[in-house]
């Protein structure tokens, strides 16, 4: 009997049409999304606090470099992780060994309290745990779908709103527990632990779903792979063969279109990384958080919408996945029931608060979900655009989402100028970070999978690894620089004032993309033929 998906025979189970094995991946996912933005959304705030108000009373310039150190070398790491996955532990290993590391990271962190090394033992942990963990579960995916075509795109599409359905509840209820009087940074940090392990668990005892698929190399290949590989390793052999004088121009076209492609993505990341550290420290110290009469029962109403109706959809794809799976595989759905009770009652917890404080205060974190909240509403319209005969090309598609990203950083300039040359604090209006996320995010949608699905395409099947290396240090460096800019913050504010500091966040992004229109039709035809 010949299965229609990788894996075991309980994965030929679909849920929305899809391997019940996809539905593992996207929780197991989902939870390390909730740990990484949790702990992301809190990080800078908690640095900048107050040591009466628990935090650390870092100057901003201090936080947000470390910031860009750990979200640079978050990216750094896979390209080690997926070594050692491909060479000694298999994907499956790795995931575990990475969601340990992670796991064993956020507990470290909730515990600063007792001397500082356990704050930078947590982050190093994190950073190392997340290079074993990010880029092997990817490929896990990829390996359940036999076909190269929609299926498994489709799949992919659901896998990344796992993502940012993780990266919406962690933001959302890590930023809410850290950020509350009530419980504190270091509850904040340890919620993030807490489903990342809970993840690991589910991960764990779920795994023979996936029959062969991200076993240590040596187990991965029956006989007839084997024999599979080797033919197709000969078929390209004479392939090269033949078409070596046409392939090396092609291919050198190609190569230094990914590189084109990479050089302008640090562009983008720079300036959009600025979530994690200005705009939380404009959110923080410059936007009027506090709400009376209408505008609070306004937030109390939008806030639940947001929050419970994500829920509900999650919690009845998990539902689904109980249905094909908990005869064969009951203790990873016990566990992962026991995760969104608890998820739940935090939420339920929230929401209570909130809606019996006559003034509530936004917590700066709050901003965060944004991002994932925009990705989910505006995701379809967008793949519907690209399926349509209006698709643009990559590079006006890039051009495109760096212009949105400079566009919603020029609204950020423009509502701060009213600000004073060197203020720490303001009350602006909330709507001037609710339009620049929405911007934003709308540039996101147009960059972040073009670029990656452009490697993919242009790279040859020999050196996609080497490409994805190199396109993982454009984003180091991008969040890297990211982090050292915003270090400026106070002398540019002092000198030359907020409206400034953020216009030059909007001046390059949109020079970029001119640039980027301007190269379009050489692009394209350096890719000879790609679309």
């Amino acid at each position: 009997m010949e299965y229609k998906f990788g894996g075991s025979i309980t994965n030929q189970k679909t849920v929305l049409g899809h391997p019940s094995g996809l539905f593992v991946l996207f929780f197991t996912e989902m939870w390390e999304r909730f740990s990484y933005y949790g702990m992301r959304a809190l990080l800078v705030l908690f640095l900048i606090s107050t040591v009466i108000d628990g935090g650390w009373g870092w100057e901003r310039a201090d936080a947000t470099l470390l910031y860009g150190w750990y979200t640079g070398l978050v990216y750094l790491t896979p390209i080690i992780g997926g070594f050692i996955a491909d060479k000694f532990t298999g994907y499956r290993n790795a995931i575990i060994i990475g969601a340990l590391l992670m796991t064993l990271g956020h507990a470290s962190m909730a515990l600063e309290g007792f001397t500082s090394n356990f704050f930078y033992l947590g982050l190093t942990l994190l950073i190392l745990g997340n290079g074993m963990f990010k880029p092997n579960i990817s490929s896990i995916v990829g390996q359940l779908y036999k076909s190269q075509g929609k299926e498994k795109d489709a799949g992919y599409t659901i896998f990344y709103m796992g993502i940012n359905a993780g990266a919406f509840l962690g933001i959302l209820l890590c930023g809410y527990i850290g950020e509350s009087p009530d419980w504190g940074w270091h509850y904040g940090f340890g919620l993030a632990g807490i489903f990342m392990f809970f993840g690991m668990l589910q991960f764990y005892f779920a795994q023979k779903i996936f029959g062969r698929i991200g076993l240590s190399p040596s187990k991965t290949q029956d006989f007839d792979d084997a024999v599979e590989n080797e033919y197709e390793k000969t078929t390209e052999v004479v392939e090269e063969i033949a078409d070596e004088a046409k392939r090396s121009i092609v291919t050198r076209d190609r190569l230094i279109v990914i590189s084109v492609f990479a050089f302008f993505t640090i562009f983008f990341w720079w300036a959009f990384e600025q979530a994690g550290s200005s705009m939380t420290i404009f959110a923080n110290d410059y936007t009027d958080r506090v709400l009376e009469g209408n505008g609070a029962v306004a937030f109390k109403v939008v806030n639940t919408l947001l929050t419970v109706g994500p829920m509900l959809i999650i919690t009845y794809v998990l539902l689904m996945l109980f249905r094909q799976t908990f005869s064969k595989y009951g203790l990873a759905n016990i566990l992962l029931a026991i995760s969104f009770v608890i998820i739940w009652i935090i939420v339920i917890y929230m929401l209570f608060k909130q809606f019996n404080d006559p003034a509530p205060e936004v917590p700066a974190s709050w901003f965060g979900i944004l991002n994932s909240f925009f990705i989910i509403a505006f995701a379809p319209l967008f793949s519907k655009i690209w399926e349509s005969k209006y698709n643009p090309s990559g590079p006006v598609k890039f051009a495109v989402g760096l212009i949105l990203l400079g566009l919603g950083f020029g609204f950020l300039a423009y509502g701060s100028m009213s600000v004073p040359l060197g203020a720490k604090t303001a009350s602006l209006s909330m709507i001037f970070l609710v339009v620049a996320y929405l911007l934003h995010t709308l540039g996101e949608l147009c960059v972040s999978p073009v670029g990656l699905s452009y490697v993919s395409k242009l790279a040859p099947v020999k050196l996609v690894g080497l490409m994805f290396g190199i396109w993982f240090t454009a984003n180091f460096i991008a969040n890297l620089t990211a982090g050292w800019t915003a270090s400026y913050l106070d002398p540019i504010v002092e000198g030359y004032g907020l409206a400034t500091f953020f216009g030059i966040f909007a001046a390059i992004p949109i020079a970029a993309g001119l640039v980027m229109l301007a190269i379009n039709k050489w692009m394209i035809s350096k890719m000879h033929g790609v679309r």
